[in-house]
């Protein structure tokens, strides 16, 4: 047995079946969906940094790209921690408006990429159901994926960000059992909920190098510098 092709799962016969989602919802928009434990640290950390970063690279959100958040034990309504306020406004990126939202079957449904803090937050997601498995990773597990998937076997920019954003899963999918974590923490954002500034800088960073190859990768654009 040998491991699978970078980029594997892109061809034209998938690319047939791009018309609706396995729920029937349409395929015009590509939804990322972060998750932690109470959405108001790492996943709005993590879902406005994603905004701000793709907003870098295209000019605009847009194209298609919806990026939202949740927690499995969601704060509903709250506002998010004012050091991941303070961090994210570091980055340069917009904190206004957010309110804490807990995970529910929709989001889970509607959700095309859901990428989580920890693997224990992946395993909830797959509990849930809705065929969630092939498309529900750790960030740092999807960013360990990304970085060995060939940019050229990906769809070009000129296709739409849509179609080059499930082409990026599809090829992650197909890797993920011969691209392990070098040891288990190697996945893992660690909670700074109650800690000082200085941690949630630290994990700011951590999400910050984890979603700019992600980011580049959906994109097809490098940070720009």
């Amino acid at each position: 047995m040998t491991a699978p092709e970078a980029g594997r799962g892109i061809g034209i016969g998938e690319r047939h079946a791009e018309q609706t989602t396995t729920f029937g919802l349409p395929r015009d928009t590509f939804r990322i969906l972060h998750v932690s434990t109470g959405n108001v640290c790492r996943s709005p950390i993590t879902e406005r940094l994603t905004r701000h970063f793709v907003a870098e690279r295209l000019g605009v959100l847009g194209g298609g790209l919806i990026v939202e958040s949740a927690g499995t034990w969601g704060h509903e309504g709250a506002p998010m921690e004012a050091n991941a306020e303070t961090v994210l406004g570091e980055f340069g990126a917009d904190a206004t408006g957010f309110t804490g939202r807990e995970l529910l079957d929709e989001h889970v449904i509607r959700a095309d990429l859901v990428l989580t803090a920890t693997r224990d937050h992946r395993a909830q997601v797959i509990s849930m159901g809705h065929s969630a498995g092939l498309r529900t990773f750790t960030l740092k597990e999807f960013t360990r994926l990304v970085r060995a998937i060939d940019p050229a076997t990906l769809p070009p920019l000129d296709d739409g960000v849509v179609m080059r954003a499930r082409a990026l899963v599809r090829a992650a999918a197909a890797l993920r059992g011969w691209l392990l974590a070098p040891t288990a923490e190697a996945d893992e954002v660690y909670d700074p909920y109650g800690a000082p500034l200085t941690f949630f800088r630290s994990i700011g960073d951590e999400i910050h190098q984890a979603l700019d190859p992600v980011v580049t990768a959906l994109t097809g654009v490098a940070t720009r510098t």
